[in-house]
């Protein structure tokens, strides 16, 4: 910083170009999906832009969130006046469109009876680890193109998708560049956590029903609100798609879905009720004996000295689950996945 010939001031709005074309080369291209650079806006993190996309939305547009969900998607809206009032007893809120996803239904929604302006869908899924396959995505795309909804799509866990019939992006399906905004994330892959980084895809064919491209309200967002992610997190993102980037992150990856699979099937094999862990870092437990969720974090707290987190806080289908995560070291997993079992 105190040299003038390698001082970087602001970046540009939109994030450097050198790591906007490694985006679309390795993240789209590769994978078959044409997204132009000036289509990507890299941020600061997956969490941020979650919150904030739904600026560039009126008031008054009804959401629709998978339930159990990433608290953000719910919060965010709370905080722009538009979930209506909240019922304590329920644990819902008035005017958001809630989606159920319980065992039944394999942890993925169903078409609501209401129809949403906006509809937020994570896979593979924080908390329950679930996912759904191309075929079914297809028909969520087909459904927000009928109804002229917008589908906020938050991909910040694709990199640890295992099966082949699972998208790694929602514009693998045909039509979704005219009804769908992609959340993706550094801090999964990739350990970008502290250093914060991720970025936002906005295909210019997606405008409102009024023919506002939703592409340039965001650029006027973005560039408005956000000075942009520093010069040095982004070409240690290019880094992460150069060729030993994507060896250590593959490795990183593939040590964490070990862990996971050592707690699904220990877990299993001892007679707890379990899901996910196959494309996700996560293993969502049901909780033994009729527990509510925090009473069973209480329990392996105090008996077992395990912290885990309750699935009610990821909304009231979320009670009598409970999450845990792949994202320890082996050593840790194994000492905590024992102790469980013999608890």
């Amino acid at each position: 910083m105190g040299v003038q010939e390698t001082f970087r001031g602001y970046a540009p709005d939109l994030g450097y170009e050198f790591l906007r074309s490694a985006i679309a080369k390795n993240d789209y291209k590769d994978r078959g999906v044409d997204i132009a650079i000036d289509e990507i806006f890299i941020s600061d993190g997956a969490k941020c832009d979650s919150g904030n996309i739904q600026e560039i939305f009126a008031e008054d547009s009804k959401i629709a969130v998978c339930d159990p969900v990433y608290p953000v998607y719910v919060d965010s809206n709370v905080m722009a006046g538009r979930t209506g009032s909240f019922d304590t007893v329920t644990g819902l809120w008035s005017d958001v469109i809630y989606m159920p996803c319980k065992e039944e239904n394999g942890f993925a929604p169903e078409f609501p009876n209401t129809v949403p302006d906006l509809i937020y869908l994570c896979f593979p899924n924080n908390p329950t680890g679930a996912t759904i396959t191309k075929e079914q995505l297809q028909q969520w795309v087909d459904y927000a193109n009928e109804h002229q909804a917008v589908i906020i799509y938050d991909a910040a866990y694709e990199a640890y998708i295992s099966e082949s019939d699972v998208p790694h992006t929602i514009y693998e399906c045909d039509g979704a560049k005219t009804c769908a905004i992609e959340l993706r994330s550094f801090s999964k892959n990739a350990g970008f956590t502290g250093t914060r980084l991720g970025f936002t895809v906005i295909p210019k064919e997606l405008k409102s029903e009024d023919d506002v491209c939703l592409n340039a309200l965001w650029a006027r967002r973005h560039g408005t609100k956000y000075n942009g992610a520093p010069y040095i997190v982004q070409r240690a993102g290019e880094a992460v798609y150069s060729e030993s980037g994507k060896k250590q992150t593959s490795e990183q990856i593939a040590y964490y879905m070990n862990n996971a699979k050592y707690i699904y099937e220990g877990l299993k094999n001892a007679g707890f009720s379990v899901s996910g862990g196959v494309n996700a870092p996560y293993i969502w437990l049901k909780t033994p004996d009729s527990m509510t969720s925090w009473e069973f974090f209480d329990y392996l707290l105090e008996k077992v000295h395990i912290v885990g987190t309750p699935g009610s806080g990821f909304g009231p289908s979320g009670e009598g689950y409970f999450r845990l995560t792949a994202f320890n070291t082996f050593e840790n997993t194994k000492k905590a996945i024992e102790r469980m079992i013999h608890m």
